[in-house]
């Protein structure tokens, strides 16, 4: 497969790289939209949203405890953050590997765009 996130989560393609479990990797973005922004994926390749099943739905919320845990030790949880998962073309979606951006110390607008 060729996935730039596979590669990031099996260690082909170093990333600066803020926490690692045996479900998940969370790195920063190279190219941040905000002074905080790091980036959650799973280490198996689900497409995005529309691939959740039964089978694999327990790797979305143990990526929010680990949301819940980098924005506690990055100290922003207090003052506020966004997570953002973008679907499909119309949705943003640049890699096909469901990913979750978290962006944070600065003020976001809404709508975003």
């Amino acid at each position: 497969m060729d996935c730039i996130f596979c590669k990031i989560a099996n260690g082909q393609i170093p990333s600066k790289k803020i926490y690692e479990d045996e479900k998940v990797i969370a790195f920063h973005d190279i190219s941040p939209e905000a002074p905080i922004h790091f980036l959650v994926i799973p280490k198996d390749h689900i497409q995005s949203v529309n691939e959740i099943s039964e089978e694999n739905a327990n790797i979305i919320s143990h990526i929010f405890l680990v949301i819940n845990k980098l924005v506690r030790e990055l100290n922003i949880e207090k003052t506020g953050y966004r997570v953002v998962n973008n679907c499909g073309k119309d949705g943003g979606q640049s890699v096909n590997h469901i990913h979750f951006h978290v962006l944070g110390q600065r003020e976001l607008k809404w709508p975003p765009g």
